[in-house]
């Protein structure tokens, strides 16, 4: 449906296009204005705001945000993925499901045949089983910890609007924490104080100024920083430019710490240090054990801005465990030569240094360790609070470090009930699980756990509900996941698409996108620089409702249909609620703002950048006066070692920084097996599976399926050649990938990105390979530790052999099979 030719998308080599690497697309060489006969409608993505095309009432093409500076080619795709065949256009229900409802065999979830029905008839049957199990078991048997990235807006967003409408209903278990940042986010309180990972950073203006060296250690934000979880601003990239030039001439020193060549070192020529996978805090250990020895740490810093160096020191120098954490140590397990470790430590102690840490490295076993560390090694280089210097964990995410514009918050809509009514929220009390640990729940009832000092009890689940997110994408361990799904009496799912989460559904109710409705949102997760107006484009796809709409609908019929609304008569007044907020909040700033229906009429406001902002280094009132500016840890100062953590006495993460063998390493006993260490980025072409059921996915499939980078020494010693399908083992599961024979990955490691949509080879069958790519056929659902008990997705050791036998064709993106009518 889209007037975007994929030869149009391929051409152009603009600066847009060599900065993201992606075979020189550019946005801006597609479109550089509307087009004849054609109307235009303001709105916006995690991939960045656009204006759409629309023609005779179809959604055609897209137009650039023009304040947008560096646009991702990525929303060329989005009027193909609204179009998409795999859309879910009616309220669908599994066959065995509306023939023997809960009591149905839910082994045939995945292969089962779908029917279609009205809406009254979906509403009938979500509505009875919220109440019968409810009912039954009591709100904690119901799972509805939706999560996922779903679509930009206050008000449509699925996963609150549906807890809004669970909580009417008398409650449901939700999650803590997330996917991205599981082990990051619950250790970076007890060392610095606060979450850290989703907090500005440093402004790239000063990084720019002062530092010497850039390290971009497991960090790729010139693929990463394309998407945001608001309304994409991409305000990094005009740095990240001036960071290029500044390298070329010899002026800023760019580092990238990482297995793989990834897109930001191709793009900087950066120097690169390729330490093993999970080994990354070996190697730091190694070069603080080096500044310590040469007597070259900052001693003032440490003993002023920080409590409990002394029991790591001991560790860092054997006193503990006997075993010093010397460069030849920390060497043989890292991979990496003593006298890079040791140039390297030497460099960023001689040199003003940013030490810009990805996320990717927590996400393993031990992963917490990962992040203390890194602060550690910043504390001992002693350049924490110095203007440009320092670390920082968010340049890679959502435009980090972009220097925040002097505007007002944006709300939006909640789980706040304002009813003096004794409805059944009344009796709910929050239950929540860590939201990677869901299947495990799932597949345990009545199991304890540690989590982050206290005990959870796993509650009995017999209902999952989720609202457009893809849990059979980003969930660890397939098999076992599809496995723990067999115990569930229903589940249900909203979705514009069919995913593989939706093929697995008992009901599917077809949900619309963001240029199906009218929204409002901020541009820029840091910077927000503007509020806009995300106007309704085009109708519905065919019978395709708002979530907002749905859960208002299922909350009539549970009799409570004014406590989810709030009494509103329209969508519009809760945007408008939502921007009069707004701008009252500003007001008090100082900060004009326009009334609403301007806004409405113009479709967005901007904000300015005032000097100071430009200039915000992260904890330098810290290290200024840290008694009038104290941290948030008991000690209000950065603690190395923690006495909370102490007190849990756990024995997967002590107390201060250190090395833990991962479950899985290229140096465990398992790698005789399997010796090969599986990564899973984030995917340069998409947000996470988002996209995947695009023309996106031609520009990087092999023969249909995901790509698996392979060293070439690797790949001759399995008799692989680029282009081949490999299959890719171990004891949990199977994938077929396309092989890409590169010396961008290290020996040893091999890479497919996230985010492939799973396509079984016998759905409903055991242990069914994978023919499409999905990764998490093959990774460990696995707690981090009992401190966070976040996923482990990069630890996991797999082989690989050229795959022989018949490919059968992708059936993912084309709809399942479907009864009309009954």
């Amino acid at each position: 449906m889209s007037n975007i030719k994929r030869r149009d998308f391929l051409k152009g080599s603009s600066v847009a296009a060599s900065a993201l690497l992606i075979n020189n697309l550019s946005a801006n060489s597609l479109i550089s204005g509307p087009i004849a006969n054609q109307s235009n409608k303001i709105s916006g993505s995690h991939f960045g705001a656009f204006r759409a095309h629309i023609k005779g009432g179809q959604f055609t093409g897209v137009t650039p945000f023009e304040d947008d500076p560096l646009p991702s080619p990525m929303i060329n795709a989005l009027p193909d993925r609204t179009y998409s065949k795999t859309r879910v256009e009616y309220p669908m229900v599994r066959e065995g499901f509306l023939k023997d409802g809960h009591k149905s065999d839910t082994s045939k979830r995945g292969s089962d045949k779908f029917v279609r029905v009205s809406w009254d008839k979906a509403l009938e049957l979500v509505t009875s089983e919220i109440k019968r199990v409810q009912k039954d078991y009591g709100y904690k048997s119901i799972y509805a910890g939706s999560y996922g990235w779903y679509c930009t807006g206050k008000l449509h967003n699925p996963q609150t609007v549906m807890n809004r409408m669970m909580k009417i209903s008398g409650g449901y278990v939700g999650r803590i924490g997330d996917y991205s940042t599981g082990a990051a986010q619950v250790i970076l309180p007890h060392v610095v104080g606060s979450i850290e990972v989703y907090e500005q950073q440093t402004s790239w203006p000063l990084v720019l100024k002062h530092a010497k060296n850039v390290v971009f250690w497991g960090a790729n934000p010139m693929v990463t920083c394309q998407i945001e979880w608001d309304v994409a601003g991409h305000g990094a990239f005009p740095y990240l430019e001036q960071l290029q030039k500044a390298h070329k001439k010899g002026d800023i020193n760019v580092y990238s710490v990482d297995p793989m060549r990834n897109d930001t070192a191709m793009y900087f020529d950066s120097t690169e240090i390729r330490p093993k996978p999970n080994t990354d805090v070996a190697m730091m250990l190694g070069m603080m054990h080096y500044l310590h020895t040469s007597n070259q740490y900052d001693k003032e810093f440490i003993q002023k801005y920080t409590v409990g160096f002394k029991d790591f020191e001991d560790y860092l120098l054997g006193k503990i465990d006997k075993t010093p954490k010397t460069l030849e140590w920390a060497s043989k397990i890292c991979g990496v030569k003593e006298s890079v470790i040791k140039k390297f430590a030497q460099t960023l102690k001689d040199e003003k240094s940013m030490l810009m840490a990805g996320w990717g490295v927590q996400r393993a076993d031990h992963g917490e360790q990962f992040h203390w560390t890194l602060v550690t090694l910043a504390c001992m280089l002693g350049q924490v609070g110095v203007p440009g210097c320092g670390f920082g964990f968010s340049y890679h995410y959502s435009n980090g470090g972009t220097p925040s514009a002097d505007a007002p918050g944006l709300g939006g809509i909640s789980t706040n009930i304002n009813s003096n009514k004794n409805g059944p929220w009344k009796e709910y009390k929050p239950y929540n699980i860590p939201c990677a640990r869901m299947v495990d729940m799932i597949s345990n009832p009545g199991k304890s756990i540690d989590f982050n000092g206290r005990k959870i009890k796993y509650p009995e689940i017999k209902m999952v509900y989720w609202t457009s997110g893809n849990p059979f994408h980003h969930h660890q361990d397939r098999n076992t996941m599809i496995e723990a799904w067999k115990k569930l009496e229903t589940f249900i799912v909203h979705e514009p698409f069919w995913t593989p989460t939706a093929r697995m559904a008992d009901i599917v109710l077809p949900a619309t996108t963001e240029i199906e409705r009218d929204d409002i949102e901020v541009i820029g997760d840091y910077n927000s620089s503007h509020i806009i107006a995300m106007k309704k484009a085009i109708d519905p796809i065919k019978e395709s409702k708002d979530d907002y709409e749905i859960c208002r609908l299922i909350s009539k019929r549970l009799g409570y249909e004014k406590e989810f609304t709030d009494g509103k008569a329209t969508q519009l007044d809760w945007i408008k609620e939502f921007y009069e907020t707004s701008k009252s909040q500003a007001e008090q700033k100082g900060v004009k703002m326009p009334s609403f229906e301007e806004f409405w009429e113009k479709g967005f406001v901007k904000f300015n950048v005032k000097e100071e902002d430009k200039n915000f280094t992260r904890y330098e009132k810290y290290r200024n006066n840290p008694m009038l500016n104290p941290l948030g840890t008991p000690s209000g100062k950065i603690e190395i070692s923690s006495r909370v953590i102490k007190k849990f006495n756990y024995d997967d993460c002590l107390h201060y920084p250190s090395w833990i063998e991962p479950t899985e390493w290229l140096g465990s006993k398992e790698s005789k097996d399997y010796p090969l260490h599986i990564l899973s980025p984030h995917p340069k072409y998409r947000l996470h599976s988002q996209l995947s059921n695009t023309w996106l996915r031609d520009l990087y499939e092999v023969k249909g399926r995901e790509p698996i980078w392979i060293s070439p020494k690797d790949a001759k010693k399995r008799g692989i050649k680029n282009g081949d399908i490999v299959k890719v083992y171990n004891k949990r599961g199977s994938t077929l990938a396309g092989a890409i024979v590169t010396n961008n990955v290290l020996s040893g490691v091999v890479r497919i990105e996230e985010g492939g949509w799973y396509d079984p080879e016998e759905p409903g069958k055991d242990k069914t390979m994978c023919i499409h790519g999905d990764v998490n056929q093959l990774t460990i659902d696995k707690g981090s530790s009992k401190l966070a008990q976040g996923n482990i997705a990069n630890t996991a050791l797999v082989e690989i052999e050229k795959y022989e036998g018949v490919l059968k064709p992708i059936s993912v993106f084309n709809k399942p099979e479907i009864i009309q009518g009954l």
